[in-house]
């Protein structure tokens, strides 16, 4: 291998800087986050732009969700079978005509369609992570996976003041125009950035059945859990769904059991290691989000309340503006800490971070500056946490299984935030107070959901204590790609 400043030689012989590569798969994550945020300003608005009801515009953002939970996975098995590259270049196509689309809709059913092919692209960021192992020099691998993997805090931690801005001083249909130009650039760089590694698993089916099983499944799961406040939670259409998507996820496992070349190889998943830090992904997904849905109403909230800051949507995106950046500046110190002391230290030191995080929160809850701190410390946790974990899945999983095992373990996150933003909104709609004829949250109810974030926090902790450390050098993530530096070596 050459020298690691300038370029690093990839399995197939091609030579790349891996300067470029990092920088080109970051910034393609952080865009593919920023379109989670983008619509957050224009909610209110959203009825009146699409002359529809609040019901149906909350489409906009949950159709998002649901795309990106079901083709996370799928997506990265077809990075294994097809190559990274060319599947990170497939997903920027609808990522830029869902912007598109969206930027020209003037009703509710265009918007869905759109805001459902941007929420393809948040595959990019699984995909990428697991290229790094195929791209960077192992000195490199654990800072590059720490930033890139941060890079979805990053892009909500910029979005939300970057489109309360737009949407604030421009017409609402410039963000859309933003993304779309933003998507291009990814476009331009990955296609001259990426080298063209070969398929890890080439050869290989692509489980079709199994796709259409974890898709059915995952969406009645979602659905249930994204809207069982609307819909109500003893409802028939909720209990339904979760019936339903029990009864498919069991039948999906049973089938990916008995096949030889599954969608997800769940022995594989089965593994202690893997395991446990899926299952702590799910915990640590859910302690992110529950800030993310609380400081924002504080801080907009009327000072009439008692508690609220009265601070304008940009301003509250201002104010936690920094949080976000405090994910770019932790990334490589926790790569760093990855090689010193393993991934499992490296999460273990990142959920407790978030834990202090919330605690700071209930102490400063009544200032901006307060909460503006907490949120830097919360998103320092949860920086150090989302760059752990793949680095833990990689070390854990064949080469062949790279990109599979990484888009699972997304899903594991999202479906952490799905149930985080579940369990918040619950406790915040029934803990309310009577202002002006408005039912707005309490003080009580943001005390209980900023505790819960804590305590979701604190058995992360635990369950990160609880996984097997792996054996030998194995433990540090740049032993990821010792599998592969023969072949590196041979070119």
């Amino acid at each position: 291998m050459s020298s690691s400043k300038t370029v690093a030689i990839t399995p197939s012989g091609a030579t790349t800087r891996p300067g470029g590569v990092i920088l080109t798969l970051a910034l393609a994550g952080t865009v593919a986050a920023i379109t989670q945020t983008l619509v957050t300003p224009l909610l209110p608005e959203l009825p009146r732009i699409l002359n529809t009801t609040a019901s149906n515009s909350n489409w906009v953002i949950t159709v998002t969700l649901l795309v990106g939970g079901v083709f996370v996975p799928i997506t990265g098995r077809l990075g294994d079978l097809l190559g990274k590259r060319r599947v990170l270049l497939a997903l920027t196509v609808p990522l830029i005509a869902g912007s598109i689309l969206c930027a020209l809709a003037s009703s509710v059913i265009p918007m869905i369609v759109g805001r459902g092919l941007q929420g393809l692209g948040m595959g990019m960021i699984p995909l990428g992570i697991a290229l790094l192992r195929d791209a960077v020099p192992p000195e490199k691998l654990s800072s590059s996976i720490a930033l890139v993997s941060a890079s979805m805090g990053i892009g909500g931690g910029i979005g939300l003041p970057l489109s309360a801005a737009i949407a604030e001083y421009t017409n609402w249909r410039v963000l859309f125009w933003v993304t779309a130009a933003l998507g291009a650039m990814i476009l331009a760089l990955i296609f001259t950035q990426i080298p063209d590694v070969p398929p890890a698993a080439k050869g290989q089916k692509f489980d079709y059945l199994g796709a259409v099983g974890l898709g059915a499944g995952l969406v009645c799961l979602l659905l249930a859990v994204s809207k069982g406040a609307d819909w109500g939670w003893a409802s028939g259409s909720i209990v339904g769904l979760f019936i339903t998507a029990v009864v498919l996820l069991l039948g999906w496992g049973f089938w990916e059991l008995r096949i030889v070349e599954p969608l997800v190889d769940l022995r594989t998943t089965a593994r202690p290691r893997v395991l446990t830090t899926n299952i702590a992904s799910i915990f640590v997904g859910m302690g992110m989000y529950a800030a993310m849905l609380v400081v924002p109403q504080i801080l907009q909230f009327p000072e009439a309340t008692g508690y609220g800051l009265g601070q304008s949507m940009l301003a509250a995106g201002l104010w936690m503006l920094p949080g976000g950046l405090m994910m770019m500046v932790v990334s490589p110190l926790g790569g760093k800490l990855t090689d010193t002391r393993g991934p499992k230290f490296t999460l273990m030191s990142g959920v407790l971070v978030i834990a202090a995080g919330y605690g700071l929160s209930l102490l400063l809850l009544g200032t901006t500056w307060g909460l503006m701190l907490a949120m830097m410390v919360i998103n320092s946790g949860v920086g150090l946490a989302y760059g752990s974990m793949p680095a833990l899945i990689m070390g854990s999983v064949p080469v062949t299984e790279t990109a599979a095992a990484n888009g699972f373990n997304t899903l594991m996150r999202s479906i952490g935030t799905s149930v985080g933003a579940a369990v918040v909104g619950a406790v915040l709609a029934q803990m309310t107070i009577n202002l002006g004829g408005h039912e707005l949250a309490s003080e009580s109810g943001f005390r209980v959901a900023l505790t819960i974030g804590a305590g979701v926090a604190l058995v992360a902790f635990v369950v990160a204590a609880l996984i097997p450390k792996d054996r030998g050098a194995a433990e540090s993530v740049s032993a990821a790609v010792a599998d592969t530096d023969d072949d590196k070596a041979s070119v």
